[in-house]
């Protein structure tokens, strides 16, 4: 065993990581979301050095959910499994109805500290 075989084994690892299907669990809770929700869209987000790629589901109402999907390859088939449309955040960007959603939620968490005062 050489002095650098210890680090490229861990890097070659490391890459495939990337690359793992979804849990079962997040392609249960996806599928959940989905069918709980209206006019729902995917936001493919791109791996970062902190987290894997993700996908961001938005509903109509703006309500959203983010779960790591196995790649962008896995974004495309969750959206074609569950026949929504997929779209690129690097391209497209977040919907304001994401946006505006969140903006409420600090607002009433802000009015539910205020009352409890």
């Amino acid at each position: 065993m050489g002095l650098f075989d210890r680090f490229s084994r861990q890097q070659r690892g490391s890459k495939g990581r990337g690359r793992q299907l979804p849990s079962g669990d997040d392609s249960a809770y996806l599928a959940q979301w989905t069918r709980t929700h209206t006019g729902v869209e995917a936001y493919v987000e791109p791996q970062t050095t902190v987290t894997e790629v993700t996908v961001v589901l938005v509903a109509t109402d703006g309500e959203w959910t983010r779960r790591r999907v196995g790649g962008e390859q896995g974004a495309r088939k969750l959206g074609k499994d569950l026949k929504i449309p997929v779209y690129d955040v690097r391209k497209t960007g977040y919907p304001q109805r994401m946006r505006d959603f969140d903006a409420r939620r600090r607002i009433e968490r802000k009015r539910e500290r205020e009352r409890d005062l």
